[in-house]
Formats: C-alpha cells, sequence, structure tokens
C-alpha cells in the first residue's frame, strides 16, 4: 500500500509540478582567492594523500571535464565533527587556467581548521577560498621549489565558474608538471 501511495504521489508531483528529480545547479560566476597545495606540502607532505575521494584515490586530475583536479576547500570541527564547506564531487572552473576542479579535499590542518585560512579567508576577507592541486612531483630539478613558486604564480583573486558547463575551452595536465601551467585572464570562453 505504502509503495502506492508513494508512486501516485510522484505522478501527481511530475503531472502538475513538472518535477522530474533533481535539477542541475545553474553556473554560479563569481571571483574567489585561489591558493595552491603541492605534493611537498600535502598533509602528510610528499604524498599526494587526500580526505574525501570521489573520482581519485589520491589528489590528480588533467584539468577536462570528466577528469577535474582535486581541489581543497574549508573545513570546521566545531560541531565535535568534521563538516566540509561544499560538498566532495562540486566542480569549479577556474577561468584563469582553463581547468576544470573538483572538491575532494580539505584546507586546513590542527583540532581547530575552521580557524584557518580556507574556512575564514583570513589573507582576502570576503572572498571564498579554494585550495588547487599544484601537483609538483615530477617538476625538473628543484621540483619543491619549482612547485612552490607555481602555487604563489597563482595565487590571488580570479574568476570561478561553481556548476561548470562541460564546454569550457581547456588546457589538459597538472597544474605544475615540467612547467607551470600559464595564466589565460579573466575571460571564459566556450567550445560552440
Amino acid at each position: 500500500m505504502k509503495k502506492i501511495i508513494a508512486v501516485t504521489i510522484l505522478a501527481i508531483m511530475v503531472a502538475v509540478l513538472g518535477f522530474a528529480g533533481p535539477a542541475q545547479a545553474a553556473e554560479y560566476t563569481h571571483y574567489a582567492y585561489l591558493t595552491g597545495y603541492t605534493y611537498w606540502d600535502n598533509t602528510p607532505p610528499g604524498t599526494a594523500a587526500i580526505s574525501h575521494p570521489v573520482i581519485h584515490t589520491q589528489a590528480a586530475g588533467t584539468g577536462t571535464f570528466n577528469d577535474p583536479i582535486t581541489l581543497a576547500v574549508g573545513h570546521s570541527m566545531a560541531s565535535g565533527n568534521d563538516v566540509i564547506d561544499i560538498a566532495p564531487g562540486i566542480k569549479f572552473y577556474m577561468v584563469s587556467l582553463q581547468k576544470y576542479f573538483i572538491v575532494e579535499d580539505t584546507c586546513g590542518d590542527g583540532p581547530h581548521p575552521e580557524n584557518g585560512p580556507c574556512h575564514t579567508n583570513v589573507d582576502e576577507p570576503g572572498y571564498p577560498q579554494y585550495d588547487m592541486w599544484i601537483d609538483g612531483k615530477n617538476a625538473p630539478s628543484d621540483a619543491r621549489a619549482r612547485s612552490n613558486w607555481c602555487a604563489e604564480f597563482h595565487t590571488g583573486i580570479h574568476k570561478v565558474i561553481k556548476y561548470p558547463a562541460n564546454n569550457y575551452v581547456v588546457r589538459t595536465g597538472p597544474v605544475m608538471g615540467t612547467t607551470c601551467a600559464k595564466a589565460y585572464g579573466e575571460t571564459p570562453i566556450k567550445v560552440s
């Protein structure tokens, strides 16, 4: 009987309200304070470990819509539980890098990450802060220094798109591979 009632209610919702399931979230373009973390300063250092795997088992990605790069966001332990600021699996498009990212990690260590940079954004108040996986494990010569330089190069206030469409121009590859990815400006470009 319960199954018949549930099916009847669903049929009424579809017929009357046009409800056919959860709607795709609309693109949300905004400016955010972007920072970067590398293989060398990840937690623990010298790893690609992540806290909330979705499509990768460790920080990774080529920057395409189907293989976005790992993104870390703030979280809080104030309630006694680890509560991430943005749900794992949410995608972003970083316009200046022309790469897609996906929330799979948290930014902020210790017992009170809610007092840290990504949750409260002490460096650029008023802007959300997103920490991009830079990688850098395979950077040539002084990999640690080059990776840190690349992270600093891309740190700043940039245009980002939350819930992006899948047809933006993409420059594939890690942010720091054998070279540091270029910055391409703040105008999003779609592929027709």
